[in-house]
Formats: C-alpha cells, sequence, structure tokens
C-alpha cells in the first residue's frame, strides 16, 4: 500500500520472485533450444525460437490461470499470488517475441506491409484445417498487451476495482483463442503427439482447478443459515473460529468474515476494497485484517483501513447466544464502527 503514485521498488521478496521466474524461463529456452537441436537437426534457429517463445508463453499463461483456483483450495500458494502480475507480464513479453519472430519469418519477403499479410494471408474462414489460425493469435496478443499495460495499482486505482477486474478476465478469452491457434495451426502440421498432450493436460489443469475451487465456493454460498430473533441470523459456533482467523458466512448473498481476536468479535464484508480479495482467508497482523493477496488492512471494528489510507468495507454487528455466534445480515456503511462481542474466557480457550 502506498499514499502517492510512485516508482515500483522490488522489495526482496519481489527480486526472489522475478530471479527464480526468470532463471526458469532462461532454463526453459535453453534446454528447449538443445534438445529441438538434437531431435530436429534440420530445423532452423528462427524455428526453435518460434516454438521455444511460443511454449514457453503458453505453459507460464497456464500457470497464471491455475493461481487463482489453487489458492482458493490450499493457502500454502499464496506467495505465488503475491506478484501474479510478474508473471502476466512475462508471459506477454514472451509471446510478443514469439509474435514479432513469427512475422518476421513468414511475412516479410512480400511487397505489403508483414501486419497487412499477417491479417490477409490467409481468410479460409470456412475451413476447420485451413482456418486463419494467425488472426486468433492477434488478438490474443492485443488482450494479453491490454492486461500487461493495465498491470499496475495507477490504472487499478483510477479504472476502479470492479472495471479493472472485468478487464483481466479477458485473459481467459485470450487463452481460449490460444488454444484455438494451436489446434488450428502447429497441431495440423505437428507429428510428435508431445504438444497434442501438452495442451490437453493444460486444458484439462484449467478446467479441473477452476471446477473443484467453484465447487468449494458454492459450499459456502450454499450454506443455509437458521435464523435467530431481530433478523440476526446463526452464523457459527465461537469455538468454530481460530484466533486471529475469520469463518466466512453468506448472507443475502454477501459474504461476511467473522474474525476472532484478543477475546472479540467483529465482522466485516468479505470483498478487500484493492482487489476484490477474500478478507475472510487472511489473518489479524498488528491489530488489523490483513487481506491474504496484497496485504491491505482493515481494521476489524470499522472496517477502516488505517491513517491515512482511505479504504473501507462495511461492517456488520454481531451477538452471542451461548456458544453460537448470530450475525446481522444488513450491512452496516463501510468504515462505520461497531463495538466488539467480549468472548467468555472458556470459550476463548476453547
Amino acid at each position: 500500500m502506498s499514499v502517492g503514485y510512485r516508482a515500483i521498488s522490488w522489495n526482496r521478496q519481489k527480486k526472489i520472485y522475478d530471479a527464480i521466474l526468470w532463471s526458469g524461463v532462461i532454463l526453459y529456452l535453453g534446454i528447449f533450444l538443445g534438445l529441438g537441436a538434437v531431435w530436429n537437426p534440420y530445423a532452423t534457429i528462427e524455428t526453435l525460437l518460434i516454438r521455444g517463445f511460443a511454449t514457453a508463453a503458453f505453459l507460464l499463461l497456464t500457470v497464471v490461470l491455475c493461481i487463482g483456483p489453487l489458492c482458493r483450495l490450499d493457502s500454502r500458494f499464496l506467495p505465488l499470488l503475491y506478484n501474479r502480475r510478474h508473471l502476466g507480464v512475462t508471459m506477454f513479453l514472451l509471446a510478443l517475441v514469439h509474435g514479432v519472430i513469427s512475422v518476421i519469418q513468414f511475412h516479410t519477403q512480400g511487397d505489403i506491409s508483414p501486419f497487412l499479410s499477417v491479417l490477409n494471408s490467409n481468410r479460409r474462414f470456412d475451413s476447420i484445417t485451413g482456418f486463419p489460425f494467425q488472426q486468433l493469435g492477434v488478438v490474443a496478443l492485443l488482450i494479453l498487451f491490454a492486461m500487461a499495460a493495465t498491470s499496475h495499482d495507477f490504472w487499478l486505482r483510477n479504472l476502479t476495482a470492479p472495471f479493472w477486474k472485468r478487464l483481466h478476465m479477458f485473459v481467459y478469452v485470450a487463452y481460449v483463442l490460444l488454444v484455438a491457434h494451436i489446434s488450428l495451426g502447429a497441431l495440423q502440421s505437428e507429428t510428435n503427439p508431445v504438444l497434442a498432450v501438452v495442451l490437453s493436460l493444460s486444458v484439462a489443469l484449467v478446467i479441473g482447478l477452476h471446477l473443484a475451487a467453484a465447487l468449494k465456493e458454492r459450499r459456502i454460498d450454499g450454506a443455509t443459515l437458521a435464523a435467530a430473533r431481530d433478523g440476526f441470523l446463526e452464523a457459527c459456533r465461537v469455538s468454530e473460529i481460530q484466533n486471529n482467523r475469520a469463518r466466512i458466512v453468506c448472507v443475502a448473498g454477501e459474504r461476511v468474515a467473522i474474525f476472532k481476536y484478543g477475546g472479540k468479535l467483529s465482522a466485516i464484508s468479505n470483498v478487500c476494497q484493492h482487489q476484490n480479495g477474500p478478507l475472510g482467508e487472511g489473518r489479524i497482523v498488528d491489530g488489523c485484517v490483513t487481506c491474504p493477496w496484497h496485504g491491505y488492512q482493515y481494521s476489524p471494528e470499522t472496517g477502516a483501513a488505517p491513517a491515512p489510507f482511505t479504504e473501507k468495507v462495511p461492517t456488520f454487528n454481531l451477538r452471542l447466544a451461548g456458544d453460537i455466534v448470530l450475525v446481522d445480515p444488513r450491512p452496516n456503511p463501510p468504515g462505520a464502527r461497531v463495538e466488539p462481542i467480549a468472548i467468555q474466557q472458556r470459550e476463548m480457550n476453547a
């Protein structure tokens, strides 16, 4: 978090993250080019580079799409999410290099602009085997460019989180386009089954992990809370909430995070104002609810970020009936203070 916009500073974690990322990319390209030259000694260096950068970009895109559901399924993957945008920008750069080399290799020998040649060299839209797959790759690359160009928090703040989130959901459109680009292009001439196997595993992994994460989320949203007096709902038992952690429940179509900390209970909206991160999957750090995605913090009593930051989330009223935590489904205005509920000592030690 920062009060104003400033140049990106690479802290130790970011440096380690990027060092591992780029070391992996360089190692992959080196191995790919070496093995490619051995397996196909007649292939030109341009061909090997085109294939190497293409496969590196696609595999990295698969990783990017899998990080989200993996974090929903197991919090141990959260460190990968912290700088996921670095993965996205790196993936775009790899795809861009692939596209540039491909244009130079196949579209610079004619008497028209290479870019016009890419768009007009094939218009067989009525053929499956002869479909103009290159245009699909161009559209996917433009989407990835838009996402890479708006990856900085400056754009997140000025475009607003909901719009920014919708924009970056187009990564799935780019993924579908790239799957079609590969299926209608390289797979039509590739006799080695490795590419087909890798492509199939990528699609199965992305779809499978998203379905598994969706089922887990559905169990949270589908749980029916029993009604208590005065409109309150029975959310959970105090003993079901870990200290400095939260229990997430869905009330009136909105997820609420009920935190237990220092012998008290407070409830706030589960949605972080930064990138709609799940606050209830975070923990209390230095007295503040800390988002597990990027570390944004909020007071559990007011739902407001500590000064000088201005982010606020709605709060919710709680009651205790023995060990049962009751929650009012009607949210308070963002930043409204709610007195925490004190827990009996025997319940706090449970």
